[in-house]
């Protein structure tokens, strides 16, 4: 069993149960442990704190339990039927209108390094540390015996989140295949719209469902109004303000392969061609070009500005202009939904940039709602940092 020592005094994290151990609080490693290995971690007087996957880096452990330094053989089994046991009491694992939802979400699930998306029997995995990857076979194991003869597939998409390290095959595939499964993009329900998925060639698992509640937000305000979706991927918003009654809804996205879905997702949702417009362009340059007023609601929904701290103030900086172009040319009476999925941007320091786009702007802005991420993308209460979704519902006189 490798040991990971820490210096005198820097336990106190995990007794407070925090999921990571990071490197400048390692006295010793005992052992030589590659990365992905399984390590218990132990305080400068010896007493056993957590065992969790090694790695190289800031991060040293990322802890998967506290209770024992070896993982029980059905540790998978277990901790995945708990987070399965939590999607059915949030009704999501039986709803006829609903068949998608993250299974696990890393550190919510006490699996840090983990995601798991379920798409109508198919499930998505994606690691994020080389201990999660080396056990992405017990993981699909595990999966099956949690849902049985309904998983239709698990295919595993790391290849562009786990860490590379040598001897690690990080070419994605299928880990398993029901044989009746045909490898093909599929079709799921979100509030009873439909969707195609396209986990091989999509981004991230291949839809965002961290947007499902205000997707369904969007669709309260949008009825009899003229809608733009900023960073559209795939429609999501698009679908539910035409399914609302929006008068026009106008898609911007930059990727040719995400717009082509949008087309589809407009067609098999059986909604009036007329009503919508794709368009593959930059966002920013489509909303600096478009003429004020000429939306009622506007949605400003970009990827990550910062995926680390040394970017965060030229994060801050491009979502107070980013902003400042939506709050000025949205029509008088109007609605700004804006969001940013950067983890280092906390809510505060969002608000702050919004608050001065706002001032920029001199116009009147209210906030309305403040928006986060949906249930199934849960935060362990001892490791706050998982709440990275954050959102402004605008009213603009």
């Amino acid at each position: 069993m490798y040991k990971i020592i820490l210096k005198k005094g820097r336990e106190e994290s995990l007794l407070r149960f925090h999921p990571w151990v990071f490197s400048g609080a390692v006295a010793q490693i005992v052992g030589t442990p590659a990365e992905g290995d399984v390590v218990g971690v132990y305080a400068s007087d010896g007493s056993f704190l957590a065992c969790g996957h090694y790695q190289i880096g800031s991060i040293a452990v990322r802890v998967l339990s506290f209770d024992s330094p070896v993982l029980p053989p059905d540790f998978w089994e277990v901790m995945l039927g708990r987070a399965y046991a939590e999607r059915r009491a949030l009704g999501l694992t039986d709803c006829e209108t609903t068949t998608c939802y993250r299974l696990v979400h890393g550190e919510g699930d006490n699996l840090p390094g983990l995601i798991v998306d379920y798409y109508d029997g198919v499930c998505v995995m994606q690691a994020h540390s080389a201990g999660m990857f080396r056990a992405r076979r017990q993981i699909s194991d595990a999966l099956q015996k949690v849902y049985g003869p309904s998983l239709k597939a698990v295919y595993d998409k790391s290849s562009g989140t786990a860490p590379f390290k040598a001897g690690l095959d990080l070419v994605d595939g299928y880990i398993y295949r029901r044989e009746d499964f045909k490898e093909n993009s599929l079709t799921v329900l979100e509030n009873g719209h439909k969707f195609l998925v396209d986990w091989t060639e999509g981004q991230k698992t291949g839809f965002f469902l961290d947007q499902r509640e205000n997707r369904a937000l969007v669709e309260r305000y949008a009825r009899g109004r003229n809608v733009l979706n900023l960073f559209c991927y795939t429609g999501g918003f698009s679908i539910y303000a035409l399914g609302a009654g929006a008068l026009h809804v106008d898609s911007v996205d930059s990727s040719r392969k995400a717009m082509d879905l949008v087309q589809k997702n407009v067609e098999i949702g059986g909604f009036d061609p007329s009503r919508h417009t794709g368009f593959c362009k930059d966002a920013i340059e489509f909303l600096k070009n478009s003429p004020e007023g000429k939306y009622d609601l506007v949605i400003v929904d970009p990827p990550a500005f910062a995926k680390h701290r040394g970017a965060l103030s030229n994060a801050l900086r491009a979502y107070q202009r980013l902003n400042a172009a939506a709050i000025a040319k949205v029509a008088p009476g109007g609605f700004v939904f804006t969001f940013s999925c950067s983890q280092v941007v906390d809510k505060e320091a969002f608000a702050l940039a919004i608050f001065s786009a706002a001032a920029q702007t001199g116009r009147r802005v209210r906030i309305l709602d403040r928006l986060n991420q949906p249930a199934d993308h849960s935060v362990n209460i001892y490791h706050p940092e998982g709440e990275y979704l954050k959102g402004l519902l605008l009213y603009v006189e």
